[in-house]
């Protein structure tokens, strides 16, 4: 409901003075009221909004207004490596090399204060390549080997994994399929192909104990890495491991074979001399 106004009638003196008030309120009305713009699509009786628009000026970049160039993103610098490492490798003259000589390279130039591992990294000609091998000696690497029962089954329900390996009696196999999501993937859940499933699975676990070692190539990519051993082993011990590693995965399929400790660069094997017998 509008406001009322009040109109006195009968003095012509007030009267007039009313009506020019109210010709000048009626005509500001008609100065602020908007005639509505037609539109399309817009439904009949609605009017069009006043959007007040301004125009945006792009700032320009602080380069382009200085030198007329635009700033570039910084190149991703490469990993330096240390001065040690540096200086091994200076030290590491040989490169295509027999086991005994790469083994006793790698001795001259260790420098880190632990002791490393000794590596072995192999280019193979295909994907899904996987065997055992039982190295003459030890990795140093400890293999926790579990044989499947009751208190087993309890600690899995309780989500404790305490093993490397674990050996199965066939009768216990339907109460470890629940726990399969768990195992599998982590590569633990024991099946024929490893050997891991047998009515004897004492004697199966005392040869694991030993020294039993799987290996297989990565998911996606035909590389084999291994440790086999450490650098503080006899020559002599760590050259028989690498070579029994390779008889394993097979000359015909290796196309080129590294080895290194933890820190330190990789040496090339020359496999004609280490695989010739």
């Amino acid at each position: 409901m509008g406001k009322i106004r009040t109109r006195i009638i009968g003095l012509e003196h007030v009267e007039e003075k009313q009506k020019k008030q109210q010709k000048v309120r009626s005509e500001k009305k008609k100065k602020t009221i908007l005639r509505p713009e037609p539109v399309e699509g817009l439904r009949k009786g609605k009017e069009k909004e006043k959007v007040e628009v301004t125009e945006v000026k792009k700032k320009p970049a602080v380069a382009e207004a200085k030198t007329g160039k635009t700033k570039k993103k910084n190149a991703v610098s490469k990993k330096k490596r240390g001065k040690k490492y540096q200086a091994s490798f200076m030290g590491l003259e040989v490169k295509n090399t027999t086991v005994v000589e790469a083994v006793s390279a790698l001795k001259k130039i260790k420098y880190a204060s632990f002791d490393e591992s000794v590596e072995i990294h192999l280019n193979v000609d295909e994907m899904g390549l996987k065997g055992e091998v039982e190295l003459p000696h030890s990795t140093g690497k400890t293999v926790r080997v579990r044989i499947v029962d009751d208190t087993l089954l309890d600690e899995l329900s309780n989500g404790k994994i305490e093993f490397d390996i674990l050996i199965t009696h066939p009768s216990f196999m339907p109460k470890l399929a629940k726990y399969a999501r768990t195992l599998g993937p982590k590569g633990l859940m024991p099946n024929p192909k490893a050997g891991t499933i047998s009515p004897k699975p004492e004697e199966v676990a005392k040869k694991f104990e030993k020294g039993i070692l799987r290996w297989k190539t990565e998911t996606k990519f035909p590389l084999i890495h291994q440790m086999m051993g450490k650098i503080s082993f006899e020559e002599d011990k760590l050259a028989e491991n690498i070579v029994a590693f390779l008889v394993s995965v097979g000359k015909t399929h290796i196309q080129s074979a590294y080895v290194k400790t933890t820190m330190s660069p990789s040496v090339k094997l020359d496999l004609e001399k280490v695989l010739s017998s």
